[in-house]
């Protein structure tokens, strides 16, 4: 009881510590892409991928469907046989600059969440965003790592436990929908 009641109390905590500014303002980056039809591109690894296509399934199903028009979000992560070829071929820190660099437009948002904030694939994509003139947001851990300076705009969980991170991470995700869902009325 006391380790359940300890894990539950750490990630409160945490909770209460995200930066509610930044989460608005990803909130409002995810609202302006919507009502401009700018597609939206978010990436991750293992839990972070995991994140990265339940908050694509929100945004794309969730919104669409309660929504007059379609919102143009994609997860980089669910594409096996790709990455699988562009790991093959080329090389693991590549397997999503590749699918960005194919899609990605001027004034689109890509998305990396990364609980190291350091993942070279999930850095690469966002550095590729940046050059094609995307709006770059990430969600990290730690202190952020690399991906806190790249990405154009960061929420970052101060935490070196990555399940906690990975809890506060899906809380966030679930905010962003769900604030987008308030302002559209839905």
């Amino acid at each position: 009881m006391e380790q359940i009641n300890d894990y539950l109390n750490a990630v409160t905590g945490l909770l209460a510590t995200v930066s509610r500014d930044e989460i608005y303002k990803v909130a409002d980056l995810l609202m302006d892409a919507y009502q401009n039809d700018k597609q939206v591109f978010i990436m991750g690894n293992g839990g972070s991928a995991a994140t990265a296509s339940h908050l694509a399934c929100d945004l794309q199903k969730g919104i669409t469907s309660t929504c007059p028009k379609r919102f143009k979000v994609m997860s980089v992560t669910d594409n096996v046989s790709l990455m699988t070829a562009w790991a093959n071929d080329a090389d693991y820190s590549d397997i999503f600059a590749q699918q960005i660099a194919t899609w990605v437009e001027p004034g689109d948002l890509v998305m990396g969440i990364s609980g190291s904030g350091n993942s070279p694939n999930v850095i690469k994509g966002i550095e590729v965003g940046n050059e094609k003139g995307a709006i770059t947001v990430g969600l990290a851990g730690y202190e952020g790592g690399k991906l806190a300076k790249v990405a154009q705009h960061c929420v970052t969980v101060h935490s070196d436990n990555m399940q906690h991170i990975e809890d506060v991470h899906l809380v966030v995700t679930h905010l962003l929908f769900r604030r987008m869902l308030e302002e559209l009325g839905a």
